[in-house]
């Protein structure tokens, strides 16, 4: 099912995570992953200039630090979005919303006509309140179903990620 006219944006932390241990691979990017390979999507990752210390505490405290000072600059900011139709938008959930490296990214775009189908990793709040800050930060955006899938399941979640691109068009 290849799709030219969709990409799909992320933010992921390996390293220690919370209830998986020391991965490799962070978790939403597992997930970036599978739809890439469904789809054919074009794919970006947004990365911290600064990054994050690899043990989960200290992770946590920069994170904390990040949102509330609204400070998390990006190694590269999005590609062009104007060829693209839908944006694959993958978040893991910090304190219900999403990391600020992302609202750095997303921040002060055009998504009039666009669609964002967002998919988050988490271990126990589901989407969170991402939903609704995708929609105050992509003003036009035509937001559509988001999938949540729990950290500790994503290495077995291909089928779930192919069932919620095949039924949420």
């Amino acid at each position: 099912m290849l799709d030219n006219k969709s990409i799909i944006i992320y933010f992921s932390r390996a390293d220690e995570n919370y209830s998986v241990g020391f991965i490799e691979k962070g978790n939403t990017e597992v997930i970036a992953e599978f739809i890439r390979d469904i789809t054919g999507a074009d794919i970006f990752k947004v990365e911290p200039s600064i990054p994050y210390a690899k043990d989960y505490n200290t992770a946590i405290e920069e994170a904390k630090e990040r949102q509330a000072s609204h400070n998390a600059p990006i190694v590269k900011d999005l590609p062009d979005l104007s060829n693209y139709e839908v944006i694959y938008l993958g978040s893991p959930v910090y304190w219900d919303i999403m990391p600020e490296e992302l609202v750095t990214a997303l921040s002060g775009k055009n998504y009039n006509g666009k669609i964002i189908r967002p998919f988050i990793t988490h271990e126990g709040s589901g989407l969170g309140s991402i939903p609704s800050q995708i929609k105050s930060i992509c003003s036009g955006v035509d937001l559509r179903n988001g999938l949540a899938i729990r950290g500790s399941q994503v290495s077995s979640s291909k089928y779930i990620v192919e069932d919620w691109i095949a039924n949420n068009k």
